[in-house]
């Protein structure tokens, strides 16, 4: 592991395999004044996060000891950990490997080969939507359903008692903006921008997957599906 010199409030954590992409990050992101830190492997980066709290990781998915998707999973079930954007960048193109990495919980997904300047932009994008996603802590009730932004979890009344649930950041989001906003249908290009914002590429089929995890948690009765438009709460 090593960290650059250059002093700054905003840390990024890169974790590859491959020095000279380690190397070819750390530089650039150094240069524009992050406090860049990186680790080779999954287990590592595990480490490397939980020492130094980073405020976004860019995450390899082909790595020895643990692959990052595996990794990414363990993030969004770290108590410390699940908020923090995660960048996956990944040789692998095909589109299920794309929703196997949204799945285990990465906030976007590039595929290399990518220019310096769009990986940048992404990690530009993730930061400025964590920070406006970083509101002062509220409480929303409805329906059954406690969604609790000062500890990122939702409470659920069920019959056989009281349920609390841990989300990931951008799930949590994506529940806490839906639930604000009752019987209104929105397009995923809409649930796109106000969620993750309009500056993160990422395609629509990322709300499918991040609904879909929702769904698994709460059940499918509160998220609509509207044929031909998106989705809407239930009122």
């Amino acid at each position: 592991m090593t960290a650059s010199s250059i002093p700054g409030d905003t840390s990024i954590l890169v974790v590859d395999d491959e020095q000279d992409i380690i190397d070819l990050l750390d530089y650039n992101l150094s240069s524009r004044g992050y406090d860049v830190t990186t680790a080779r492997d999954g287990i590592e980066a595990l480490d490397t996060a939980r020492e130094v709290q980073p405020d976004l990781i860019i995450l390899d998915v082909m790595m020895p000891k643990l692959d990052g998707l595996e990794t990414c999973r363990r993030i969004r079930q770290d108590a410390y950990l699940r908020t923090i954007p995660v960048l996956m960048l990944t040789a692998r193109t095909e589109e299920e490997s794309m929703i196997e990495g949204l799945d285990s919980g990465a906030d976007s997904y590039l595929s290399k080969p990518v220019s310096i300047p769009v990986i940048v932009s992404q990690v530009e994008a993730l930061l400025r939507s964590s920070k406006r996603n970083d509101t002062p802590p509220d409480t929303l009730s409805i329906h059954d359903l406690t969604i609790d932004r000062d500890r990122f979890i939702v409470i659920q009344e069920q019959e056989s008692g009281t349920k609390e649930m841990h989300f990931p950041k951008q799930e949590f989001e994506l529940l806490h903006f839906m639930a604000s906003h009752p019987g209104t249908a929105f397009t995923r290009q809409e649930i796109l921008d106000e969620v993750w914002g309009p500056e993160i590429y990422v395609v629509d089929r990322t709300v499918d997957v991040h609904v879909r995890k929702i769904r698994e948690k709460i059940g499918s009765d509160y998220i609509e599906t509207i044929k031909g438009v998106g989705y809407r709460f239930q009122g």
